[in-house]
Formats: structure tokens, sequence, C-alpha cells
């Protein structure tokens, strides 16, 4: 029963398969939410709904940062103080995964 089962899932296992460096699950990025879980109640009260949507960007921005293996506050920081002077046409080269540790 169990080979049954493993070969009717074959082709959507075959990717994981093929390619060493895909997860077979999603508990890393389960892991990243579970603090915004626990507080999504809190997130009620966030105030408006463009709050609502500031909190969600940076939310996004510091797991990114911490899954590019970049520490949030010294990326945020940095990035912040680079803002300024930052060209709007080379504001991809602040994104966590190319910042320069």
């Amino acid at each position: 029963a169990a080979i049954r089962y493993a070969l009717a899932r074959i082709a959507r296992l075959r990717p994981w398969l093929d390619h060493g460096v895909l997860e077979i699950d999603n508990n890393a990025a389960e892991r990243a939410m579970r603090a915004i879980a626990l507080g999504r109640k809190n997130y009620l009260f966030i105030g408006s709904e463009a709050g609502g949507r500031a909190a969600a960007i940076a939310y996004t921005l510091i797991e990114t940062a911490k899954l590019n293996g970049v520490d949030p506050t010294a990326w945020l920081a940095d990035t912040l103080a680079r803002i300024p002077d930052c060209k709007i046409n080379r504001i991809g080269d602040l994104l966590p995964w190319n910042y320069a540790r």
C-alpha cells in the first residue's frame, strides 16, 4: 500500500528528487510565520488597512533578511541610512540578498 501510494505521487515528487536543494516540506516557512500567527489577535488592532500593509511589508523584509542569513537589525539600519542617496533604479541593491556583510 505504501509503495502504491508513493508511485501514484511520483510525478509530484520528481522535482524534489531531481534537485537536491529543494525542501520536501515547508517547515522553514511555517516556522518563520509562527511569531506572526501567535500575535494575529493583536494585529486586529493595527490601526488601519494601510498600517496592516506596512506591517506586512516590514515582516516580509525582516523574514527575507533572516532567510538570506542577514542580521535584520544591521541590514535595516544600513538600508535606512543608504536610502536617501540611492538612485531609484538601484533600489534592488538594498534588498537583503544583495546586502554586503
